[in-house]
């Protein structure tokens, strides 16, 4: 009996699905190759200096919050907390380059332990690949969570399994904790223009307490003798000018992206955002286009040129939908930007480390500090418009009239954005 001959329909159908396959596969190609290229014309370039806002500390609730807007300035504050420790040291970060500062802060954490103080460490395994393997060897008197790359196990089809830990956490003593964008490594001391937080008061409670659900929830991938929970006291108090907003993709909580709405939806005065990677679902678009539609003044500040060109050319693609609705889009020259903040009607504010993308608002475990003050609000406004003074505006002339093969490459790479 001879076999089957497909109809007509198969056949179509067969044949669309290998061309889908094989543009997908082009434009995969296409953006491995431009991340190539681009990272080896940015060898042996010097970094060029940028303006940056001194820290700032205003009083927050019971606490207080001091503003970081350079990471050198930032570092010697967490290493002398560090150094200061007499209890316990909670340490967390996305990247950990085995450069000299990240060689100076395992050396203060390992100098801790040492005293007696009680140290857990947390990082990611994925995004420190490159990381020598003799760096990523810690004494036994450290506890040290590297969170695998790949975390799924046998659930191959378990999507809440496949975040990244994209977190920056620090805290010490129960007595102070910092937050924010800044991984750690040299280039990030004077390089990058970078936010982060530091934080006293009740909220520290919080932070830890995010470090600690973190810890409990993956601490079974530790060796047996240190995979016992991390236990927390209840803090004596709230602090009600401060909530923490975590993204935790194992139970499927993803709060940012409902904090960023519900700010963009009830400004009414200006809302302006710093974002290193802006790639939006359609609904936050049309939250922005909204409010600048109803006289808001909405400004989003994103890198000239940022460390992933694939994401620049992605992120580009939203730029004629949010400049027709009045939204002002400022460039960051010269440094890459890598905060992550927003203020709002100088009154609401966030810092923290997740993206307007996909990947971090459904994706990452990521954190975001949410607070409602006035002085704080005003703080970052001035972050703002000193960041807006080495910066580009892009104005709807001048998008419209970028050539040919832009607009081209934007289209065709449109369909990875799922995928950032």
């Amino acid at each position: 009996m001879s076999p089957r001959r497909p109809s007509a329909a198969e056949r179509a159908l067969r044949l669309l699905n290998r061309t889908l396959l094989t543009v997908f596969g082009i434009q995969l190609a296409i953006a491995i190759g431009m991340s190539l290229v681009d990272s080896y014309r940015r060898r042996g370039k010097r970094p060029k200096p940028f303006p940056v806002t001194p820290p700032r500390t205003v009083p927050v609730g019971d606490g207080e919050v001091t503003t970081y807007t350079f990471g050198k300035d930032l570092y010697e504050d967490m290493i002398a907390a560090i150094e200061g420790a007499r209890r316990q040291v909670l340490f967390e970060t996305y990247i950990w380059k085995g450069d000299a500062v990240g060689e100076r802060f395992k050396q203060a954490l390992v100098d801790a332990a040492d005293r007696g103080v009680e140290v857990y460490c947390i990082y990611d395994g994925f995004a420190n690949l490159v990381v020598s393997p003799r760096f990523k060897q810690f004494p036994p008197s450290l506890k040290v969570l590297r969170y695998p790359v790949y975390a799924a196990g046998w659930r191959f089809f378990d999507l809440t399994r496949y975040g990244r830990d994209h977190r920056k956490i620090l805290v010490v003593d129960d007595t102070v904790g910092f937050v924010g964008g800044y991984n750690v490594g040299t280039a990030y001391e004077t390089e990058w223009r970078d936010t982060h937080v530091r934080l006293t008061g009740p909220a520290v409670w919080d932070l830890k307490r995010t470090f600690a659900d973190f810890w409990n929830l993956n601490r079974r991938r530790l060796i047996a003798h240190s995979a016992r929970p991390l236990l927390l006291e209840t803090a004596s108090s709230w602090e009600p000018s401060i909530r923490f907003q975590r993204n935790v993709p194992r139970l499927w909580m993803f709060p940012i992206r409902g904090m960023y709405l519900e700010a963009i939806n009830r400004a009414n005065r200006n809302i302006w955002i710093t974002q290193a990677y802006f790639l939006p679902d359609q609904d936050l678009v049309d939250a922005l286009k909204a409010a600048a539609g109803r006289g808001v003044d909405v400004r989003l500040l994103v890198p000239l040129k940022s460390n992933h060109i694939v994401a620049d050319w992605i992120s580009r693609g939203y730029f004629s939908q949010l400049l027709d609705a009045g939204v002002r889009i400022f460039r960051y020259r010269d440094a890459m930007v890598h905060a992550k903040t927003a203020t709002a009607d100088g009154t609401w504010s966030t810092v923290g480390t997740a993206n307007i993308d996909r990947l971090s608002l459904q994706g990452n475990y990521e954190i975001n500090m949410e607070v409602i003050d006035e002085r704080l609000a005003a703080t970052l406004e001035e972050i703002w418009r000193r960041d807006e003074s080495n910066s580009i505006e892009l104005t709807s002339s001048e998008w419209e009239a970028r050539d040919l093969h832009r607009r081209f490459t934007e289209s065709f790479l449109r369909p990875l954005r799922p995928l950032l």
